[in-house]
């Protein structure tokens, strides 16, 4: 099993932005734009961790803090595809045209998602992290942009490469995680705000009432996702 990192990074959202997906020290890759958004260099991120192992036949461990990406993949698409990749309210769904490159280059592959909270330490998080927000640092200052060795030598075999990058404790020495089907089954009230799943009936309109705890919670991800609380919400929704 291939056990990999993907974060993405915007400043300013939109601003200049960077993805990153990491495997060890030997092993990653990174990019961006001058201008894009945190969601779409979370989604470019997974993406060129797939395209970066399409030549392998290993299983695929993706650790994402971006929960719009994990139920894009695991619980959206197959509806937006049914409905001509529009929503239930007939907006169109928006990073369209990456969503579709990544929903092909899933296809026929062996893969999990494993969700990890975002900016609390965690090694392989923290190195995507760390390396997508250098990339949009870069773009900022017009300086030259870090993309990394790729897949490269250092990256082989793909298995203990794997292994290498997590100390003993970490996420790869606990219990298997689920496959990508049963995620939701898994899902805690610690792990989302809030957790929906894509509606099937038509609707416009949206109200919540939060406690004072709840908006608390709201604006510090917010906040670490580079967003504005009612970005980050429409981003989950």
């Amino acid at each position: 099993m291939i056990i990999a990192a993907a974060d993405g990074s915007a400043l300013g959202n939109p601003g200049p932005a960077g993805w990153a997906w990491y495997v060890s020290d030997d092993c990653w890759a990174a990019g961006g734009w001058p201008r894009a958004t945190n969601n779409q260099g979370e989604l470019t991120a997974v993406l060129e961790l797939f395209r970066a192992t399409a030549h392998l036949d290993d299983e695929l461990l993706v650790q994402c803090d971006s929960q719009y990406v994990i139920n894009s993949v695991t619980k959206w698409m197959a509806g937006w595809k049914r409905k001509g990749w529009r929503k239930a309210d007939g907006a169109p769904v928006l990073n369209r045209e990456l969503l579709e490159q990544l929903d092909a280059e899933l296809a026929g592959r062996r893969y999990r998602f494993e969700w990890v909270r975002g900016h609390v330490g965690h090694p392989m998080n923290e190195a995507a992290d760390e390396r997508a927000r250098a990339v949009a640092e870069a773009y900022r200052r017009g300086g030259d942009i870090p993309s990394g060795p790729g897949w490269a030598g250092g990256c082989e075999p793909a298995t203990a490469a794997a292994s290498a990058a997590l100390p003993a404790g970490s996420a790869a020495s606990e219990p298997a995680v689920p496959a990508a089907s049963a995620l939701a089954d898994r899902a805690t009230e610690d792990a989302a705000l809030f957790d929906f799943d894509e509606p099937e009936a038509d609707w416009r309109t949206l109200s919540l009432e939060l406690t004072t705890e709840e908006h608390t919670r709201l604006v510090e991800r917010a906040r670490a996702a580079g967003q504005t609380p009612e970005e980050f919400l429409r981003g989950l929704i």
